[in-house]
């Protein structure tokens, strides 16, 4: 396990008029867990365009429907907890490495659409950012802490 690199990807903290959090409940855990949208960087990609593309991906929110606060100065990391590791991302990798960025939602919720064309939450809804943490899966729960301290000027 420990000889698998992380996987590259880019994170999202969007924030809605009222300084709540977007949270999503994943479609394939059985857990009640809930998490901020992210995903994998692509070859070439640069990490805020990776955020973005995630963001319409995964919420069908459009880029023009947020606006750069700003961004997590280093990567941070995340291990799979070991019954994971070999099941997801193909067995490729351990965890993630991540670019984190804070956005603030100019829209309204029916700019929201969890009927992308590849699905990953079944739920959603605003948080008060405290919350974030209790509501993930243990193996986030310190990367969410760690982002509630980096941005916290903006929340």
């Amino acid at each position: 396990m420990l000889t698998l690199p992380y996987r590259p990807a880019a994170g999202i903290m969007l924030l809605d008029r009222d300084g709540r959090v977007f949270v999503g409940q994943r479609i394939d855990t059985v857990l009640e867990a809930w998490q901020l949208p992210q995903g994998g960087i692509d070859p070439g990609e640069d990490a805020l365009a990776a955020a973005l593309r995630e963001l319409g991906e995964e919420t069908g929110i459009a880029a023009e429907k947020v606006e750069l606060l700003a961004k997590a100065e280093d990567e941070l990391f995340y291990d799979l907890p070991p019954e994971l590791v070999g099941k997801v991302w193909k067995g490729r990798y351990r965890g993630q490495r991540q670019r984190w960025f804070l956005f603030r939602f100019l829209g309204d919720d029916g700019d929201v659409n969890l009927v992308t064309e590849h699905p990953e939450f079944r739920a959603w809804r605003w948080i008060d950012p405290a919350d974030l943490p209790a509501l993930a899966v243990p193996f986030k729960q310190q990367l969410y802490r760690d982002l509630l301290a980096i941005f916290a000027a903006q929340l």
